[in-house]
Parts: C-alpha cells; sequence; structure tokens
C-alpha cells in the first residue's frame, strides 16, 4: 500500500498539471495530424524524459525546503501571494487568448525527439509545480521523502504525464471543438484553480500559526 499511494499521487497531480491544453500537449497533437503518431509519439517521449528529471529534481530541492519548518512556511505564504495574484489576474485583468493556427513541417523522428526535449525543458512550470505539490502532500502526511517513495512518485509523474500525451494525440480530432472551448475560457478555469490554491494555502498558513 505505501507503494501504490506515491505512485497514484505522482500520477494524479501529473494529469492535473498537463491535463489544461499547452504548448507541448497540443504541439504533440499538431504532429500527430501533420506527421502522423509515430512522429508524435516520438515527441512525446523527449518530453516525457525531461518530466521526469524536472520533477526528480523538483522533489530532491523541496526534501531539502522540508527539513525547514520556517522555509515551508515562508514558501506558503509567499505561495499564497502569488497564487492570490493570480487568481486576480486571470479572472479580472487578463485577456481570452487568441486560438492560433500553426504550421508544422515535416521532421524526421530523431529532431521530433529533439523538439519534444528541448519545449519541454523550456517549460519550468513542472519544478515549482513538484516542489509545491511534494511540500504539501508531506504536510498532510501523504509522501516522504525517502528515495523508493521519490523514485515511484516520479514514476508516477512520467505515466500521467505520458497518458495525457497520449490522449491527446490519439483523440485531438474528437475534442479539438472542446479544446477551443478550453483555450477560450482557459483565465477562467486557471484562475478558478489558483483561487482554490490560495484558500487551501491561506487554511495551511492559518492553521500553522494557531498551532504554534
Amino acid at each position: 500500500m505505501n507503494l501504490i499511494l506515491p505512485y497514484f499521487l505522482g500520477f494524479i497531480t501529473a494529469v492535473i498539471g498537463i491535463s489544461p491544453p499547452g504548448l507541448i500537449n497540443m504541439t504533440a497533437a499538431k504532429v500527430n495530424l501533420k506527421e502522423g503518431k509515430r512522429n508524435a509519439f516520438w515527441f512525446v517521449l523527449g518530453a516525457v524524459i525531461v518530466i521526469f528529471f524536472q520533477a526528480y529534481l523538483a522533489i530532491l530541492f523541496a526534501q531539502v525546503i522540508d527539513i525547514r519548518p520556517d522555509i515551508v512556511i515562508l514558501l506558503r505564504e509567499v505561495g499564497f501571494g502569488i497564487f492570490g495574484a493570480l487568481t486576480v489576474y486571470f479572472l479580472v485583468l487578463a485577456k481570452a487568448p487568441k486560438i492560433k493556427k500553426t504550421k508544422i513541417k515535416k521532421r524526421s523522428q530523431k529532431k521530433r525527439f529533439f523538439l519534444g526535449m528541448l519545449l519541454s525543458a523550456l517549460n519550468f512550470f513542472p519544478i515549482p509545480y513538484y516542489v509545491f505539490v511534494s511540500i504539501t502532500l508531506s504536510s498532510y502526511n501523504l509522501f516522504s521523502f525517502d528515495i523508493g517513495s521519490i523514485f515511484i512518485f516520479v514514476s508516477g509523474v512520467v505515466l500521467g504525464s505520458a497518458l495525457v500525451f497520449y490522449f491527446y494525440v490519439t483523440f485531438f480530432q474528437r475534442i479539438e471543438s472542446k479544446a477551443d472551448y478550453l483555450l477560450r475560457n482557459m483565465n477562467t478555469i486557471i484562475g478558478s484553480i489558483t483561487g482554490l490554491v490560495a484558500v487551501g494555502t491561506l487554511f495551511n498558513i492559518v492553521s500553522y500559526y494557531i498551532d504554534k
């Protein structure tokens, strides 16, 4: 059971983090439409390899932070400020994103593999995301920073990421209209998510000071 929980948590957090239409999953889908599944899966493989290292490094960094309660609560306070500001930005200030049609020229499988690695490496979101997630899960005793749990969690992240990419590659034509709807309403969706995270973080901060 101790092995299943970190794997499940890694899988779920990856699915939540990658499911919204973004540069990597939308590019994977477009590569499939223009060049076929083989090139798309090479692209996905490159992206997933980088995600593995990003998640692993993020959790190692979180492990160092987790032994300092003062740093943890400081990060939560900073996180609350950031997520609160993002909520206001996406719900009030941001303009609706425009849907752009991009053209993808045919490339070799090797080039698609390295393109996947490049785009994934340029996406810095996974590192702070998994730092925040792992510290939060640890604070609720749902995750421990031993090497076995870390490796199993990251394996879950890889599987969850690969599954989401596979879904985009395989079913994009069926969900393209819904994806356009999501893109048009992305500010509201992201703002709602960051708002919930901000409220949860605030509750955690208040609980910390009350217990203290």
